[in-house]
């Protein structure tokens, strides 16, 4: 078939009240709709294997070296799909031509023609001969194939093999749930495109909907209930079937990294108990979880509720979560210093990361799973939530379901967040030098809001003049308290002053303010530098460790250092109730790690609530999921304009974290 056409053909659907009858195999290139274009074309290099042709009496003219392409995963016979599972596979001949390899059945018409294509370079293309025209041959069953089929399609029949086989096997890193998607609601099944009914073409997705199962598609169970009822079934197998695509990622986790004596040998036993915490305890309270769920699919495919099941083990199993998000500061920081330090670490690492059970995927993106995880139940839950009726008892027992799990990563961020807050207070306490009177900086309820380094301008008194003069002056804000210092190092400041935090009142400056400024002649002295002067922001310390009263004229370096500032030092920032449904709404697009305290890090497809927005590239939201404020890059989000989704992701907000909203 001609990539150019497009046509994406499928397998008509025949009648069960008929009889089987094995039809003759029609190859794509044999269809009328091929015939047009002719019956030598191109096909994608990704679907064909060089094999070599035996010099036979029906092929005196082949040469023993001359090498072929033999065509895969392109013929199919119309009475039998060729999906098989590893019981078929194993009876048939990997070697024949035409045989299905398993690891193309994951593997689209279109991406094969992409990937194997040079679009940009056809004015070449015949020069450097890179695509051969592959001989197609029909593909001839054997009789035992169907027999097994037949046998495989009854065991599916009691529920039983959905998730067996390498097909399913979508690590968690490259699952999407539809529930994390903003357009969840729509049709899960895509729109069936026209196509040429002579055209014989199977495609297989990287993992199943429930509506995709064979049983359900054999029994007309998608068409025999409501569009509701539908995705709410759509919703419950997506908790199974990701919490297997996750089961399977942390196996990997465990086997190739954890447990590997050569990867252990380069590091000591406390960065590898940092590095791995109690990742053991997590994989086996998952595996009891799904045990549990595929139990539940297996015993009826049309599952009544998994509500009960999730609040168990939320309550229960899944205390090993909370360590393990806890111990994530120890985590990262331990990675980061042995790949900074420790060359055999790294070159072993990465020699484990490029393994193909790994699928090139490194170490990092395996240890953050269970924090995802736990991040993502939530809404995933919610999303059954939304689809189950009010007026049903199937929907209370699914609202007390999202309040365990809500609580569960309520109690996974307070882990996390508690133990990098106590640390970060000794850190910062054995940096400071108090040249004033000292107080007690480490406390239990106590932590840091934002640090950084800003310009001072200040006003000094000569014997015949005034001059205004900048210093550099470096700002410790805690929720309770404001340290004023002077860096004298990465590592170490010297304190000038403090103050609690609610003596203190921030304004931004505008540059047409500055000749009403508390320090003489900085206007001249600030359009001079037109680095600071167009950032600038006034703070009155009304009460510092003296009782005295203290003005400052700031600068920062960029327009959303200002902003954040502003907001940081402002007293009681949630003090104004905003209303939330008045509020932009955008969707990450891209995972963002905080790298200040002041800052939020997102994952793929969360919602964020946009309270300010800096044009130099910066949004403060909110995070809709929890709850978290923080500050954010704009090229990681994407504006959500749908009134519907808009509303939608309220509602989700309300039940999660039990807020009164206007829709």
């Amino acid at each position: 078939m001609s990539p150019q056409q497009g046509v994406t053909p499928q397998r008509p659907a025949s009648p069960q009240d008929q009889p089987v009858e094995q039809q003759p195999v029609v190859l794509s290139t044999n269809s009328p709709a091929a015939l047009k274009v002719g019956t030598q074309q191109i096909i994608p290099k990704n679907l064909a294997s060089e094999i070599k042709v035996t010099s036979k009496a029906n092929s005196q003219n082949a040469e023993t070296s001359k090498r072929v392409l033999k065509v895969r995963s392109m013929v199919e016979s119309l009475s039998v799909p060729l999906v098989a599972d590893a019981e078929e596979e194993a009876e048939g001949d990997l070697d024949s031509p035409g045989t299905l390899r398993r690891g193309l059945r994951s593997t689209s018409y279109r991406r094969a023609v992409v990937s194997g294509m040079d679009f940009n370079g056809s004015s070449n293309f015949k020069k450097k001969n890179r695509m051969s025209q592959p001989i197609l041959k029909a593909v001839v069953e054997d009789k035992e194939k169907f027999s097994s089929l037949g046998r495989i399609k009854k065991k599916m029949l009691k529920g039983q093999g959905t998730f067996d086989g390498e097909e399913n096997a979508v690590l968690y890193q490259n699952y999407k749930e539809k529930a994390l998607d903003i357009d969840s609601d729509e049709e899960s099944e895509p729109r069936e495109q026209k196509s040429d009914e002579k055209i014989v073409f199977h495609y297989k997705p990287l993992r199943s909907t429930w509506s995709q199962l064979s049983v359900v598609k054999k029994n007309g169970l998608s068409e025999a209930i409501s569009q509701e009822e539908r995705k709410r079934q759509e919703a419950i197998f997506e908790v199974i079937s990701s919490e297997h695509s996750y089961l399977l990622s942390l196996e990997i986790l465990i086997r190739m990294f954890k447990n590997s004596r050569e990867l252990s040998l380069t590091m000591t036993k406390t960065e590898s108990h940092h590095l791995f915490s109690n990742i053991t305890d997590v994989y086996e309270a998952s595996k009891k979880f799904f045990k549990e769920l595929e139990a539940r699919h297996q015993n009826n495919i049309f599952i009544d509720d998994i509500s009960d099941i999730v609040e168990k083990h939320t309550s229960s199993t899944f205390d090993p979560y909370v360590k393990y998000c806890t111990n994530e500061v120890y985590q990262q920081r331990t990675l980061q210093k042995l790949l900074a330090t420790n060359p055999a670490f790294k070159e072993v690492l990465s020699r484990i990361e490029s393994h193909e059970d790994c699928r090139n995927l490194p170490m990092i993106s395996f240890l953050i799973l269970p924090m995802q995880r736990v991040t993502r139940l939530p809404l995933l839950m919610d999303t059954i939530c939304q689809k189950t009726p009010k007026n049903s008892p199937k929907y209370e027992n699914c609202k007390q379901a999202l309040k365990e799990v809500s609580k569960l990563v309520r109690l996974c961020n307070e882990g996390a967040r508690k133990m990098e807050r106590t640390e970060m207070m000794y850190t910062i306490n054995s940096q400071l030098e108090f040249k004033i009177k000292p107080f007690p900086l480490v406390s239990s309820s106590r932590w840091l809001v934002k640090r950084g380094e800003l310009t001072a301008y200040v006003e000094d008194t000569g014997l015949f003049s005034k001059r205004t003069s900048k210093q550099q002056v470096y700002f410790f804000l805690f929720n309770d308290v404001l340290i004023i210092t002077k860096k004298k190092s990465e590592e170490s400041y010297n304190v000038t002053d403090y103050s609690l935090r609610d003596q203190l009142v921030v304004q931004q400056c505008d540059n047409e303010d500055l000749t009403t400024s508390p320090v003489k002649n900085a206007s001249t002295m600030l359009y001079s530098r037109q680095s600071s002067a167009a950032h600038l922001f006034r703070l009155a310390v009304l009460s510092n460790h003296a009782g005295e009263k203290v003005e400052m004229l700031l600068g920062a370096e960029t327009q959303s250092d200002r902003a954040r500032w502003i907001t940081a030092l402002g007293r009681d920032r949630d003090g104004q109730k905003t209303d939330r449904t008045t509020l932009t709404q955008v969707e990450i697009i891209r995972t963002y790690t905080a790298k200040q305290s002041d800052e939020l890090s997102l994952q793929v497809a969360d919602v964020v609530l946009v309270y300010q927005k800096v044009n130099d590239g910066w949004y403060e939201g909110e995070r809709l999921r929890d709850g978290e404020r923080g500050w954010f890059p704009m090229e990681c989000a994407k504006e959500i304009t749908c009134r519907a989704t808009i509303d939608k992701n309220m509602e989700r907000m309300g039940r999660l974290l039990g807020l009164e909203t206007n829709v």
